[in-house]
Protein backbone atom coordinates (compact mmCIF):
# COMPACT_ATOMS: atom_id res chain seq x y z
CA UNK A 1 0.00 0.00 0.00
CA UNK A 2 1.04 3.13 -1.23
CA UNK A 3 0.27 6.75 1.20
CA UNK A 4 -0.48 10.08 -1.37
CA UNK A 5 -1.19 12.87 -0.32
CA UNK A 6 -1.59 16.04 -2.71
CA UNK A 7 -2.64 20.35 -2.47
CA UNK A 8 -4.39 22.34 -4.67
CA UNK A 9 -6.22 25.87 -4.07
CA UNK A 10 -10.04 26.32 -3.85
CA UNK A 11 -11.40 29.62 -5.40
CA UNK A 12 -13.05 31.45 -2.61
CA UNK A 13 -16.81 31.81 -4.25
CA UNK A 14 -16.78 28.09 -5.19
CA UNK A 15 -16.47 26.79 -1.55
CA UNK A 16 -20.00 26.08 -0.96
CA UNK A 17 -20.49 24.10 -3.96
CA UNK A 18 -17.39 22.39 -4.08
CA UNK A 19 -18.63 21.10 -0.37
CA UNK A 20 -21.80 20.24 -1.82
CA UNK A 21 -20.99 18.29 -4.45
CA UNK A 22 -18.68 16.10 -1.94
CA UNK A 23 -21.05 15.78 0.13
CA UNK A 24 -23.23 13.64 -2.84
CA UNK A 25 -20.35 12.12 -4.84
CA UNK A 26 -21.51 10.72 -8.13
CA UNK A 27 -21.75 6.66 -7.80
CA UNK A 28 -20.02 6.05 -11.05
CA UNK A 29 -17.40 8.05 -9.97
CA UNK A 30 -16.80 6.68 -6.52
CA UNK A 31 -17.09 3.44 -8.33
CA UNK A 32 -13.84 4.16 -10.50
CA UNK A 33 -11.89 5.51 -7.74
CA UNK A 34 -12.51 1.83 -5.60
CA UNK A 35 -12.12 0.25 -9.49
CA UNK A 36 -8.94 1.98 -9.65
CA UNK A 37 -7.42 0.31 -6.43
CA UNK A 38 -7.64 3.79 -4.44
CA UNK A 39 -9.20 3.64 -0.15
CA UNK A 40 -9.63 5.36 1.95
CA UNK A 41 -9.74 8.80 -0.26
CA UNK A 42 -10.12 11.66 2.32
CA UNK A 43 -10.31 15.65 1.30
CA UNK A 44 -9.47 18.23 3.93
CA UNK A 45 -10.22 22.26 3.45
CA UNK A 46 -8.66 24.69 4.75
CA UNK A 47 -9.79 28.33 4.69
CA UNK A 48 -8.93 31.22 5.16
CA UNK A 49 -6.20 30.12 2.61
CA UNK A 50 -8.16 28.02 0.97
CA UNK A 51 -6.05 24.70 0.32
CA UNK A 52 -7.59 21.43 -0.52
CA UNK A 53 -5.63 18.63 0.92
CA UNK A 54 -5.97 15.40 -0.47
CA UNK A 55 -4.73 11.59 1.24
CA UNK A 56 -5.38 8.48 -0.32
CA UNK A 57 -3.81 5.15 0.05
CA UNK A 58 -3.27 3.25 -3.29
CA UNK A 59 -3.16 -0.59 -3.01
CA UNK A 60 -2.76 -1.58 -6.52
CA UNK A 61 -0.04 -2.73 -8.40
CA UNK A 62 0.66 -0.13 -11.25
CA UNK A 63 -1.07 3.69 -10.10
CA UNK A 64 0.46 5.44 -14.05
CA UNK A 65 -1.97 2.23 -15.60
CA UNK A 66 -4.91 3.23 -13.11
CA UNK A 67 -4.64 6.82 -13.08
CA UNK A 68 -5.24 6.74 -16.66
CA UNK A 69 -8.24 4.08 -16.93
CA UNK A 70 -10.00 7.02 -13.75
CA UNK A 71 -8.56 9.38 -16.78
CA UNK A 72 -10.14 7.49 -19.54
CA UNK A 73 -13.32 7.19 -18.06
CA UNK A 74 -16.47 9.50 -19.11
CA UNK A 75 -17.92 9.92 -15.96
CA UNK A 76 -15.04 10.67 -13.71
CA UNK A 77 -13.93 13.52 -16.66
CA UNK A 78 -16.93 14.76 -16.50
CA UNK A 79 -17.26 14.80 -12.85
CA UNK A 80 -13.66 16.69 -13.59
CA UNK A 81 -15.26 18.89 -15.71
CA UNK A 82 -17.71 20.22 -13.05
CA UNK A 83 -14.98 20.45 -10.40
CA UNK A 84 -11.86 21.90 -12.10
CA UNK A 85 -13.45 25.66 -12.38
CA UNK A 86 -13.31 25.86 -8.64
CA UNK A 87 -9.57 24.47 -8.46
CA UNK A 88 -6.53 26.58 -8.28
CA UNK A 89 -3.47 24.52 -9.27
CA UNK A 90 -0.42 25.42 -7.84
CA UNK A 91 2.06 27.00 -9.20
CA UNK A 92 4.69 24.78 -8.12
CA UNK A 93 3.12 21.67 -9.14
CA UNK A 94 5.11 19.36 -11.37
CA UNK A 95 4.63 18.96 -14.69
CA UNK A 96 1.65 17.29 -15.89
CA UNK A 97 0.29 17.71 -12.30
CA UNK A 98 -3.26 19.31 -11.67
CA UNK A 99 -2.80 18.22 -7.74
CA UNK A 100 0.53 19.14 -6.54
CA UNK A 101 1.58 16.06 -5.16
CA UNK A 102 3.27 15.66 -1.67
CA UNK A 103 6.21 14.20 -0.40
CA UNK A 104 5.85 11.33 2.85
CA UNK A 105 7.63 12.77 5.43
CA UNK A 106 6.83 10.97 8.21
CA UNK A 107 3.64 8.59 9.27
CA UNK A 108 2.58 6.89 12.46
CA UNK A 109 0.32 3.95 13.11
Amino acid sequence: MQRMGMVIGLKPEKIAEYKKLHADVWPGVLAKISECNIRNYTIFLREPENLLFGYWEYHGEDFAADAAKMAADPETQRWWDVCMPAQVPLESRAEGEWWAMMEDVFHHD
